[in-house]
């Protein structure tokens, strides 16, 4: 059975990996700062990432919780820009993300999924985006504290596998998780596009977001690689060509879009990691 680390476990998206790698066999050692006591993981393992020797020790083995990984799923952090000041937000999440990268590292860890992030694409697209819809292909333009880490992150893993070359690390830009109940005020945002402009009404269902970390650590590759995920509609009744053509008159449609269809592209994630998302608020309200 493959034992697998996962970091913010009782964060939003969180909870839903530690629920899907349990339903798929996997055994899961949860770290956070505050476990989950409703948790379904085999461990749950309290641990402040900002301290380097916790987080080794964490993935190493702890008395009897564990004796060691073989992967790791990094979500804890900072969640979102405002949350906390700009320096906090800096100091907590790049160093823990280091400390998780390092750490793996040293304890001979070779499978890494972290929770990169949508805003690197230019989040909140004030400026408008290069093209619709927007993909992994243009580089990378944070716009916010939170997201110049994300974007750091991106650079750091590049050279995590340059130094170990056969470690496999797959940062996945996770759009706006949600949870279903969410979905009650999703009718809402018909009455004024510019509501969702900031990620071209994107959404992530947490459940689909738990496939992808899973397709992620299945997936046979080496080196460093990086997806949106997000999921295959909008969070708009209107056609997702009108919103654009109101919205963002100026920015080249690079291609037909179905009538809901995400302007956040997931084709790269279609196609390389068997991703489709299963789930839609349309399907809850």
């Amino acid at each position: 059975m493959t034992t697998v680390a996962v970091t913010g476990s009782s964060g939003k998206l969180g909870r839903h990996v530690v629920r899907d790698l349990q339903d798929h066999g996997y055994r899961v050692v949860a770290l956070d700062r505050v476990p989950d006591p409703g948790s379904p993981a085999a461990a749950a393992v309290r641990v402040d990432l900002t301290d380097h020797g916790q987080v080794l020790e964490a993935l190493t083995g702890v008395d009897s919780r564990h004796d060691g990984v073989d992967a790791v799923v990094h979500l804890a952090a900072i969640p979102a820009p405002g949350l906390a000041t700009n320096a906090t937000t800096f100091a907590n999440n790049i160093t823990a993300t280091y400390n998780v990268f390092a750490a793996a590292r040293t304890a001979g860890i070779r499978n890494i999924v972290w929770a990169s992030s949508e805003t690197v694409l230019g989040l909140p697209f004030d400026t408008p985006p290069p093209y619709i819809p927007v993909d992994e292909e243009y580089p990378v333009r944070p716009e916010s504290t939170y997201s110049l880490v994300k974007s750091l992150e991106e650079e750091m893993a590049r050279h995590f596998t340059r130094w170990v070359p056969d470690l496999k690390m797959i940062g996945l830009r996770f759009s706006n998780v949600m949870d279903p109940g969410d979905y009650a005020r999703f009718p809402g945002f018909d009455a004024d596009p510019a509501l969702r402009r900031w990620n071209l009404w994107g959404y992530i269902d947490g459940r689909d977001g738990a496939q992808a970390v899973r397709l992620a650590l299945e997936h046979q590759a080496t080196g460093v690689d990086v997806f949106v995920i997000a999921n295959a509609d909008t969070v708009m009744s209107r056609r997702s060509a009108d919103l654009a053509a109101e919205v963002y008159p100026g920015v080249s449609v690079t291609r037909e879009l179905g009538d809901h269809e995400t302007m956040l592209s997931i084709d790269k994630a279609r196609r390389v990691l068997g991703f489709e998302p299963k789930h839609s608020w349309r399907d809850g309200v």
